[in-house]
């Protein structure tokens, strides 16, 4: 079975900073399960597991705009001066370190100030950066069928197990 959108596709992966540092591997994590096209993956590496199937290996390099974008990509916010410590030097072009829903960090690049909001953007630590991959297949599967819809007790059909 290929990979193809809508398949769940389990590997064994390794990513690192074109050159540098490793930044994932399921040699330590374990392998990876993903639903193939569902924004679980990055964009480049769906794209070079297309087609593949278990078994395979594949190794490469993916662009920056198809991994974790480029600088000018990601997204602007608003947000309230009062956010920022007091001293904080607020002007186009100045960089702070902040933490994301989730708690990742990110960097926040200052775009615009003016007195009660700075524009910002919202800067991933890998932007700008190409991923150099290695990859293997380990299983391609369906996606599990639908959960059915239940809208009232009524509808669901209960059998005697003799339980």
């Amino acid at each position: 079975m290929k990979v193809e959108s809508g398949r769940v596709v389990r590997i064994d992966v390794e990513l690192r900073v074109k050159g540098g540092d490793v930044i994932e591997s399921s040699a330590k994590s374990g392998p990876v399960e993903y639903k193939q096209g569902g924004g679980q993956m990055i964009r480049g590496l769906e794209t070079a597991l297309e087609g593949l199937e278990a078994g395979e290996e594949k190794s490469g390099t993916i662009e920056a705009a198809a991994a974790f974008g480029t600088k000018e990509s990601q997204p602007k916010m608003k947000i309230p001066r009062d956010a920022f410590p007091k001293d904080a030097t607020l002007e186009e072009g100045a960089e702070f370190e902040a933490k994301g829903p989730t708690g990742t960090p990110v960097k926040l690049e200052v775009l615009s100030v003016d007195d009660d909001v700075i524009q910002a953007r919202v800067v991933h630590p890998l932007a700008d950066k190409d991923i150099e991959y290695k990859v293997k297949v380990l299983s391609v599967r369906p996606p599990p069928p639908p959960v059915p819809k239940v809208e009232k007790a009524d509808d669901l059909l209960v059998e005697d197990t003799g339980e």
